[in-house]
């Protein structure tokens, strides 16, 4: 009796680990199969899926960095040659030059195995605030580089669906490595936090110096136009179509020269439109934003005093914004193109053409511009710039630059624009800046916890949740070979105190 229960007994058990063994095999194949494309996600459980998901994502991270890795050493070496070359160094500088290089790389290769977190940073100041973090002015202890800390917060990226665009956001900022677009040294994260370190840039944003003056003159607007001409090809040439060309996104050097900066809704790495940030057309704007029966002065006295609140909010402006990016029909790089034209407008009249007392009213403006576009006699400008702001703002399948840029820059305003020097030479307004850390061009802003854990954190996400979405963040942290290897201190003459 006994023997016979223990064979029943081991016979239940052995059938157990059939079933579970069984079962286990059938969501290993479902997994390659899915790994591989060779069947859908439909039979598998949510939880497999998410495994499924992980792992892919895992490892076409694990060999897409290993390739990007090898590629940039590459490129690097080939970059040291060239200068080499173009000096005419003699075989034995070579020599020497090539071993140093070869230690910076091995030093690159040790840095990038430690761990960068808030503890290296020391904040300064708050010098940006947006409706899903903040930009902090930071210095590296060890270094005493000073950088902007870009501070996302992680339940704000997915409640709003934002993980897609941030993360095109990183991914644009590694592979843009150009003179005309803002750089990112480094990206790392928390538990709480998503944290982007970029190079800071002292002249502040084309919206603060707007506002500071009336209107610019036509010199001055051919100069910051024909650089963010430049700086828009940059990240065309790349593949990447913009999206949220304005004044805000215009960020100046310490001499007052364009960059390009917040690619949050920039896409090209994937082929779906995303459509969140248009879809909150109804919130209605201060009562006092209105433009009915007013001349231009009042218009851009009014566009002025409620433009910085609308920088911080959700809703943004959609002023910028072509028409065919709002028909969510399909639309191409040329969208960058009308709201660089709308910006022209802007500068040189004091406000945006389509500006009115709501959003749903500007978005009527914006899909009526044949009839909605004019300028106001009172504020006279040049032929040449109408016909220009024209053909930005116009039809897309006749709007400047279909051809390719050259027709832009060899538009009758930019006559006698030095394209290749430009950058070399001073800018039309130019910046001052008293130390390295000056940011007496940036708006103030009072302290505020992001660093610290809330209450609404904890109570709506517990840290297990937070742990299960952290997948969805995974390859974000990066080191670039510059920021790790430029290792000399700041000199101490050239600090100042701390704001």
């Amino acid at each position: 009796m006994e023997e016979c229960a223990g064979r029943r007994a081991s016979s239940r058990q052995s059938k157990r680990e059939k079933i579970r063994t069984g079962t286990a095999e059938a969501d290993i194949r479902k997994v390659t199969m899915a790994m591989t494309g060779q069947s859908s996600f439909s039979s598998m459980s949510n939880h497999t899926k998410e495994r499924v998901t992980m792992a892919k994502v895992t490892l076409e991270n694990f060999y897409s960095n290993l390739i990007a890795q090898h590629e940039e050493r590459e490129m690097r070496q080939q970059k040291l040659e060239k200068v080499m070359d173009q000096e005419g160094l003699a075989d034995e500088e070579k020599r020497v030059r090539r071993s140093q290089h070869a230690l910076k790389e091995t030093e690159f290769l040790r840095l990038k195995r430690t761990r960068l977190g808030l503890d290296d940073f020391e904040s300064l100041k708050v010098i940006g605030r947006g409706a899903f973090g903040e930009v902090r002015l930071v210095q590296k202890k060890d270094t005493g580089h000073v950088y902007a800390m870009k501070i996302l917060r992680k339940a704000d990226m997915l409640e709003k669906e934002q993980v897609g665009h941030i993360r095109a956001e990183r991914d644009i900022l590694v592979e843009a490595d150009s003179l005309w677009v803002v750089k990112m040294y480094y990206s790392f994260q928390d538990k709480m936090n998503l944290y982007l370190i970029m190079e800071f840039l002292p002249g502040g944003d084309m919206m603060t110096l707007l506002m500071k003056k009336d209107t610019l003159s036509e010199e001055a607007t051919q100069f910051y136009m024909a650089e963010t001409v430049l700086a828009i090809d940059s990240i065309h040439q790349l593949g990447f179509i913009h999206r949220d060309i304005k004044p805000d996104n215009l960020l100046l050097d310490s001499r007052g020269h364009v960059k390009l900066s917040d690619f949050g809704l920039c896409t090209g790495l994937k082929k779906a439109h995303r459509t969140e940030f248009y879809r909150n057309l109804n919130h209605s704007l201060p009562s006092d934003f209105t433009f009915q029966n007013m001349n231009s002065k009042r218009k851009a006295e009014t566009w002025k005093r409620n433009r910085r609140q609308l920088a911080f909010s959700t809703v943004g402006t959609p002023d910028y914004i072509a028409p065919e990016v709002f028909m969510q029909n399909g639309y191409n790089k040329l969208c960058d193109w009308w709201s660089l034209g709308v910006i022209m407008y802007e500068m040189l009249i004091g406000y945006p053409p389509f500006c009115s007392e709501t959003p749903q009213e500007t978005y009527r403006k914006v899909m009526n511009w044949r009839e909605t576009l004019i300028f106001p006699p009172e504020v006279p400008i040049s032929e040449r710039a109408k016909d220009l702001i024209l053909r930005f703002c116009c039809e897309s399948d006749h709007r400047i630059g279909a051809s390719s840029v050259e027709e832009i820059k060899t538009n009758l305003f930019f006559h006698g624009v030095d394209y290749n020097h430009i950058r070399e030479r001073p800018a039309a307004i130019p910046i001052e800046i008293k130390s390295i850390d000056d940011t007496s061009n940036f708006d103030e802003f009072p302290e505020s916890d992001i660093l610290q854990p809330t209450a609404s954190v904890v109570t709506n996400h517990s840290e297990a949740d937070l742990k299960n979405k952290d997948w969805v963040f995974i390859n974000y942290t990066y080191k670039r070979f510059e920021g790790l290897t430029a290792r000399g201190a700041i000199p101490s003459y050239m600090k100042s105190g701390k704001r």
